[in-house]
């Protein structure tokens, strides 16, 4: 994803008519420059279109239904001026299908001690004109952000532009496809899911093809296009002697790329936004594709192994919700841990793909025998990741319903050389310990499987499951397993109750 700004939020002013055309007149004006404050903000992704104050249900319902059938709106930002009567806006409410911020704000930031009067009063009433319509949408057990405070504040902009991101991976969501080619990784059971409650609920389609039909399309790509793929693989990253022309493992390469070049062929053909494979159905195919999908992931498309479908979809996401950033959100996998108590962490990698825009160097293109699978060895890009401040976050399904647990995590810069580990390496350390994020992240079911984010913050995610009904766990630096255990027990009885 490259911008946003083909996309729409919808500023939306609520009055009535009671207080006369003067006062807004006032109102409307004072609207029209919060919005287009907003939209010409560096930090607001998105356009923020004005619309005209609404009086009155109608002009209400019209305002909202016109919201729901454009395309490019994502979302609405409503903020009462004046007093806005809620029963006036319950049609219009219980039409909306985009998600709503409600902004707790007021033109003026001061009072004006010396010449405030009952008409400055009548004007500027957010302070309990917000509270009327707070009501209603809590009494209609509507899912918003509410954003308070002066709206040329940096934080309540800031606020705003993470909303903006989660709508537009929420918009992302709706009508997206992904493909599994294959089936699920036998016997394994987080990886499994309810597809069709999924698409019920979160709008995307997941459906599966046969591994021949992505054969059938990479043995269709022609030796031209291979060779200038090549040079780009030459051009980017650094290539071992052997995999060099004329190296030995050429060959492997030279499949890599074909791989990739018919496997973006078909996510294209077909309008994926991301897919998910497994090394147990790799029939017809020389090696099991790593380089490809590390070059994928990095071009904004979803993935994960195993035939885990969940996770490509949580990666999509993010990247969305991070365009325009540093950083990046990749698969990751748990995969083995460091318990010196002084300097614990978790190693994340897997056999081979993870995206390299996680690279804190130039990544390395190279070949190495990969035990599993049973096929040639695999071409892959090979590096340690930055460290930082990051998240790891889990898509699991409870059966009724979907969990996205997260952990927020400090990135460690790897020192070590591991010259025996040929893969990307990742290093972390889980807030606010290890043996409290890992134990919690157990007790939620949490699964090996996450999207690792380097530049998101547990608000993105808190406001994007918002906006999907989301059942949101977060591990961070103030949990503690006791009450961690209550909340996850309240969490249960919620959603049953829901």
């Amino acid at each position: 994803m490259s911008t946003l700004k083909n996309l729409e939020v919808w500023f939306i002013t609520g009055s009535q008519d009671l207080y006369g055309e003067e006062t807004l007149r006032q109102a409307a004006k004072h609207s029209e420059e919060i919005s287009a404050y907003y939209n010409s903000h560096s930090s607001i992704p998105v356009q923020v279109i004005f619309k005209p104050i609404v009086r009155n249900s109608n002009e209400i319902f019209e305002t909202i239904s016109a919201a729901n059938a454009k395309e490019e709106c994502i979302g609405i930002i409503t903020w009462m001026h004046t007093f806005s009567p809620a029963k006036m806006w319950i049609r219009g409410l219980q039409a909306l299908q985009k998600p709503l911020l409600h902004l707790h704000t007021q033109f003026n930031r001061d009072i004006p001690w010396d010449s405030i009067d009952m008409d400055f009063m009548n004007l500027n009433q957010s302070a309990h004109g917000d509270r009327e319509f707070g009501f209603i949408v809590s009494r209609m057990r509507i899912g918003r952000k509410v954003v308070t405070g002066y709206w040329q504040d940096e934080e309540v902009v800031e606020q705003i532009n993470i909303w903006c991101r989660a709508a537009a991976a929420w918009h992302d969501w709706q009508g997206a496809k992904f493909v599994r080619f294959g089936d699920n990784m036998r016997y394994v059971a987080v990886t499994e899911g309810d597809k069709v409650e999924a698409e019920i609920k979160f709008g995307f389609s997941v459906n599966t093809h046969g591994i021949g039909d992505l054969v059938a399309e990479i043995n269709s790509v022609s030796e031209n296009d291979v060779n200038k793929l090549l040079k780009e693989y030459e051009d980017l990253y650094i290539l071992t002697d052997d995999v060099k022309e004329g190296g030995q493992n050429r060959q492997q390469v030279y499949d890599a790329a074909k791989i990739e070049l018919g496997l973006r062929s078909f996510l294209e053909k077909g309008n994926y936004k991301g897919f998910t494979d497994t090394f147990e159905d790799l029939h017809g195919m020389v090696q099991l594709p790593g380089l490809a999908v590390q070059r994928l992931m990095a071009d904004g498309y979803g993935f994960a192994g195993e035939g885990d479908w969940k996770t490509p979809a949580i990666v999509r996401a993010c990247k969305v919700m991070a365009t325009g950033y540093e950083g990046a959100n990749a698969f990751m996998e748990d995969y083995t841990y460091h318990f010196d108590p002084k300097n614990e962490m978790v190693l994340g990698s897997h056999m081979l793909e993870v995206d390299a825009s996680l690279a804190a160097d130039k990544p390395r293109l190279e070949v190495h025998p990969l035990g599993i699978g049973g096929k040639s060895d695999p071409a892959r890009l090979v590096f340690n990741s930055k460290g930082g401040k990051a998240l790891n976050a889990s898509l699991v399904d409870m059966g009724d319903r979907f969990r996205l647990v997260v952990n927020t995590v400090k990135g460690v810069e790897v020192s070590e050389d591991l010259p025996k580990l040929p893969v990307a390496r990742v290093l972390w350390q889980p807030e606010p310990d290890m043996k409290t994020a890992c134990t919690a992240w157990i007790y939620a079911g949490g699964a090996h499987h996450t999207v690792y984010s380097q530049n998101l913050t547990s608000e993105y995610l808190a406001d994007f499951s918002r906006i999907a009904g989301l059942e949101m766990i977060l591990i961070d630096e103030t949990t503690n397993l006791k009450d961690f255990e209550n909340n996850l027990k309240w969490s249960e009885a919620f959603f049953k109750l829901q």
